[in-house]
């Protein structure tokens, strides 16, 4: 009685094991920054139909319940003086460094929230064939570093919607920081890239040596 018992749990527990083995992470890459602009596949972009309305953010974030959205939590990760969290999470003072164009900010309404590829290029390179629940995912994503980026409102409304070759930060030294993480993001998305677009990027490249690029796919 006592063995059919024993073999009756060990079996239960064979069935119940892999249930709880959690789901292998995507492993990050570090390669070349030449080397990440070769692996974007090439196409032909399209705008057709683009809505922002269909890239839903802010949303309630990474921490549902902290009553930040999305933007607050950004600016909370990368305040270098850390602001006054309020009630229903207003944000008041603070120090935030504008990598763009090398520029102190110490006021959160000084600061937007770029997407590193805009939600529009976004669309143009992949996004137009996802899912609403993965666009919303891409729009709010604080996965990666890279990908949401607290910087001022005057350089972030001068990009715009536009890639590298149309638009490039204000300050030069920054320019292989920037397409590495242009690069990195679009990876992460699995995006393409036009033609024009890839020319630029092995442009800034060639002025890079020992740049690398990291990257994590997202889920």
């Amino acid at each position: 009685m006592l063995k059919s018992v024993l073999r009756s749990l060990a079996a239960a527990s064979l069935v119940l094991l892999p249930l709880t083995i959690p789901a292998p992470a995507h492993a990050a890459e570090s390669l070349p920054l030449a080397e990440a602009v070769s692996r974007l596949p090439v196409e032909t972009e399209s705008r057709d139909g683009y809505d922002r309305s269909a890239f839903r953010h802010w949303n309630t974030g990474d921490i549902p319940d902290d009553g930040c959205n999305t933007r607050a939590e950004v600016l909370l990760a990368e305040a270098v003086e850390p602001p006054t969290v309020e009630p229903r999470c207003q944000l008041s003072g603070g120090r935030w460094w504008s990598y763009y164009d090398q520029m102190w900010v110490t006021s959160p309404s000084g600061l937007d929230i770029d997407h590193m590829v805009p939600l529009a290029e976004s669309w143009d390179s992949g996004a137009s064939a996802w899912t609403a629940q993965r666009r919303e995912a891409y729009a709010n994503d604080q996965g990666a570093d890279a990908s949401l980026v607290a910087v001022t409102a005057r350089s972030n409304r001068s990009k715009a919607d536009q890639d590298p070759a149309e638009w490039l930060p204000p300050a030069a030294e920054v320019h292989c920081r920037y397409v590495a993480e242009w690069v990195a993001t679009k990876l992460r998305w699995s995006l393409a890239a036009d033609e024009a677009e890839v020319v630029a990027l092995r442009e800034v490249t060639a002025s890079c040596p020992g740049q690398t690029v990291t990257y994590e796919p997202a889920p």
